[in-house]
């Protein structure tokens, strides 16, 4: 172990900080030819290194020193940027989120997929860099994070309550937010009503060690409409604190249309098993996007940046070229925000999805918007998706896919490939394994667009829409 660590933990001096990796990581690289990548540096500096681990091919490390501040360089606005871990780019400037959000997609595919490219489009960037998410959650903790600083001082702490983030790989441990940038005002003025309202009338924390507490998690969704949905997810339930909190969000909300709580006395925090109740207003509330409505509940999926969700659907839309004569499946179709935002333009759109209540809310707001030429079928992908389901609903003129982040099964591919519809629209949020997938596909297929669309200013993750044509 000792020797271990004794590789592990090497210093490197004035090592140039050369490209953005994985996982919001940098990459800095010595002239002898050592990888090392960074959390705390961004491309262009130059840096002392001191590593802490070591892995085959590279090492993992921290800044100890700057002596050279990238041009790529910008002051990051919140007052937790690197302690937080949600905005791991929040100090580089947007314009080089974009460069490379954009490389990674544009290698990944080069280099995993060995795959011939169109010429480049430039990556859709968010109007909003900030405040765009429409879906927040922070867990309470009646034993919050100290920071560095915190620990070193000789200052007695008294109030180690936390509404917060946890800290990135620790499950226990939850650090308190000041301030939130990602999400709206009134998302931020909710959260701290509630922390302020729950010190003064002493409501408990959770601790996850001790089982014990009060309050656990605090879920904001605040649609474009402006409507705002508060579900408070309760360890125990301490009726009469209960109300009070739940009584003073109603009055001094009026923007929340749909006051929920839960009472989970499970070991995790995961509310899919759990009933939700309605306290006042709806259970819902309502997004929009080109005139259609979505009911949106405690437990639907929709994308949380609503903005550039519009231009992530057009992009796939216009990729799909319909005319209104083509029968469209939509794999992965979720509560089938894409299978209608198509509909208008197509024949005929049938969606796929594994989760049934997904596919409930698909049939919900297509009703309400009253679509008439979409089908949703529940089921797991690689089991529905087969000869006898496309015998008994037609062939495809276009497949929409928009898989999870470990891409398509390999049976799914298959069916693809035995299908062999004249076009695919590939909606992908890793463009790594998406690169695998459109390997699969490539004798069949031939790439002739590519779209990335940032979804998420701040951080290293980018969709990716490719278009494939039948060769």
């Amino acid at each position: 172990m000792s020797k271990r660590r004794a590789r592990s933990n090497k210093t490197f001096l004035n090592v140039p900080v050369v490209d953005a990796g994985a996982k919001g990581k940098s990459v800095a690289k010595t002239e002898t030819g050592e990888v090392i990548f960074l959390t705390d540096a961004v491309p262009g500096d130059v840096v002392d290194i001191q590593t802490f681990k070591k892995q085959r091919s590279y090492y993992e490390g921290k800044s100890i020193a700057f002596h050279t501040l990238s041009d790529r360089r910008t002051e990051p606005v919140c007052k937790h940027f690197g302690v937080c871990g949600g905005c791991k780019w929040q100090h580089m400037t947007y314009e080089s989120q974009l460069y490379f959000k954009q490389k990674e997609v544009m290698e990944n595919l080069k280099r995993i997929g060995h795959l011939e490219l169109p010429e480049l489009t430039p990556i859709l960037g968010a109007l909003e860099q900030y405040n765009y998410r429409n879906k927040m959650e922070f867990s309470f903790s009646s034993s919050r994070w100290l920071t560095l600083e915190e620990i070193q001082s000789e200052e007695l702490i008294d109030d180690k309550h936390a509404l917060g983030f946890h800290i990135p790989g620790m499950w226990d441990k939850i650090l308190h937010l000041d301030e939130c940038h990602l999400h709206p005002s009134i998302g931020e003025e909710i959260r701290l009503g509630v922390h302020a309202f729950a010190k003064a009338n002493n409501i408990t924390y959770f601790n996850p060690r001790e089982k014990s507490g009060t309050l656990r998690t605090l879920m904001l969704r605040m649609a474009s409409t402006g409507e705002v949905m508060v579900v408070i997810q309760f360890f125990q339930d301490d009726e009469p604190n209960r109300v009070a909190l739940l009584e003073y969000l109603k009055n001094a909300f009026p923007q929340i249309k749909s006051l929920q709580y839960i009472i989970n006395e499970k070991a995790n925090d995961t509310i899919y098993d759990q009933d939700v109740i309605c306290y006042d207003g709806r259970d819902h509330i309502f997004e929009e996007m080109e005139g259609l409505k979505f009911k949106i509940n405690a437990k639907s999926f929709y994308q949380t940046n609503s903005a550039q969700a519009y231009e992530l659907y057009s992009v796939t839309r216009a990729m799909a070229g319909l005319t209104g004569k083509e029968l469209v499946y939509d794999l992965y179709t979720g509560t089938g925000t894409i299978a209608q935002f198509v509909a208008r333009e197509a024949k005929h759109v049938v969606g796929i999805e594994s989760i049934p209540v997904a596919i409930e809310d698909a049939k919900a707001n297509a009703a309400l918007n009253g679509i008439e030429n979409t089908t949703f079928f529940a089921g797991d992908m690689k089991e529905v998706f087969n000869q006898q389901f496309i015998d008994e609903h037609g062939a495809p003129d276009v497949v929409i896919t928009d898989p999870p982040r470990d891409g398509m099964h390999k049976d799914v591919v298959q069916q693809l490939i035995n299908l062999a519809a004249p076009k695919i629209v590939y909606v992908s949020c890793n463009s790594a394994t998406q690169a695998r997938d459109l390997a699969l596909l490539n004798d069949l297929y031939k790439i002739t667009a590519v779209q990335p669309v940032d979804m998420f200013p701040q951080t290293h993750h980018v969709e990716n829409v490719v278009l494939l044509e039948k060769r």
